[in-house]
């Protein structure tokens, strides 16, 4: 067999990518990270991702299937091997001792407490790259954490459904179901990836949501997001938010920058109701990403999705670009991110 061709390479990396995904959700505050080890002459010998908290990073678990195959190979990690040891040893230091002779990374680890791992490797004699599949990584899998590192704050999702007219609910209040089955089980498939679901003390009261990350049975996903209620009327003793089936935490405050506080040690937040709550968020400037369920429906009267964002003119509208468009059932997925500053 030959050497390892850039094909290789990238074949890896988009390997050790969705190993990353398949992470999400599972490690906070750790980052999902993805690794795949590639033996001398270009296979892939292991493929690892972060474990739970206190488990191993997904480096060492590569590590560990490939075995003594690992030696003289390339070393494929969605982000730069950290150089810290804190429930664990440093992934710089475990892929010199198994003689990785090459690393790849897409990223740079911006937390300054883990980072270095690339000088470290090189001081060793291993030689290092960066940079590859490096967008895929950074607006995929690796995207609340990075954001996290580098705002101070956890990531935050807006979500709501609509029909075309942009409203998300009827004159008489009734909401469900504006979407389809198809736009419901990816909405439920997404919550099990998240840290916390956010939603207003109005929708608790109109719709008695359970906020759970449900399978298609109806049954509920293994792992469930921390349930997050915002406002200060009181919910009822009997509402099913206040199950077991999940945990749920109440913020008593209108303002989201207190609730972004009290999840100060979360990272992927989703805010998923109503529209006076998506307007608070849009208004404080704190809105990372709005995906947006559009039903072939017109509903011609009754709340939009969302209201006083704070913009009072045209010329204050906020403004966002298009990250991608995706067909669901009969139903569409409009995933947008903010403008960079100055663009128009």
């Amino acid at each position: 067999m030959s050497d390892p061709a850039a094909s290789d390479y990238a074949a890896a990396m988009r390997t050790a990518i969705d190993a990353s995904e398949s992470a999400r959700g599972r490690t906070s505050p750790n980052p999902p990270v993805g690794a795949v080890i590639l033996d001398a002459a270009g296979a892939v010998v292991g493929i690892g991702s972060t474990q739970p908290p206190g488990g191993p990073h997904a480096e060492i678990m590569a590590l560990r299937e490939a075995g003594d195959r690992a030696r003289g190979g390339t070393a494929v990690v969605t982000l730069e091997p950290c150089n810290h040891t804190g429930r664990t040893g440093p992934c710089a230091v475990a892929l010199i001792e198994a003689g990785i002779a090459h690393v790849i990374h897409a990223v740079g680890d911006p937390n300054p407490v883990a980072m270095g791992g690339a000088d470290r490797l090189r001081a060793a004699g291993v030689v290092v790259e960066s940079g590859l599949e490096a967008d895929a990584v950074s607006h995929g899998p690796l995207r609340a954490w990075l954001h996290k590192q580098r705002a101070g704050r956890p990531f935050v999702t807006l979500k709501y459904a609509a029909g075309l007219d942009g409203r998300s609910a009827a004159a008489d209040g009734t909401s469900q179901w504006i979407t389809g089955p198809d736009a419901r089980a990816h909405v439920h498939a997404e919550r099990a990836k998240l840290d916390a679901v956010v939603v207003g003390t109005g929708t608790v009261l109109a719709d008695d949501p359970l906020l759970t990350a449900r399978l298609t049975d109806g049954s509920n996903a293994a792992r469930q997001p921390l349930r997050v209620v915002v406002g200060r009327r009181e919910i009822p003793a009997d509402a099913r938010i206040r199950g077991d089936d999940a945990p749920t935490v109440f913020v008593r405050s209108h303002d989201p920058l207190d609730v972004l506080a009290a999840l100060a040690d979360h990272t992927d937040v989703l805010v998923e109701g109503g529209p006076t709550l998506a307007g608070a968020f849009l208004a404080a400037g704190v809105v990372d990403r709005i995906v947006a369920y559009i039903a072939p429906v017109v509903l011609g009267s009754g709340r939009a999705a969302v209201e006083n964002a704070g913009v009072g003119t045209i010329a204050d509208a906020l403004r966002f670009s298009i990250e991608s468009v995706q067909t669901l059932g009969t139903d569409l997925v409009v995933v947008a991110v903010p403008k960079e500053t100055g663009v128009t």
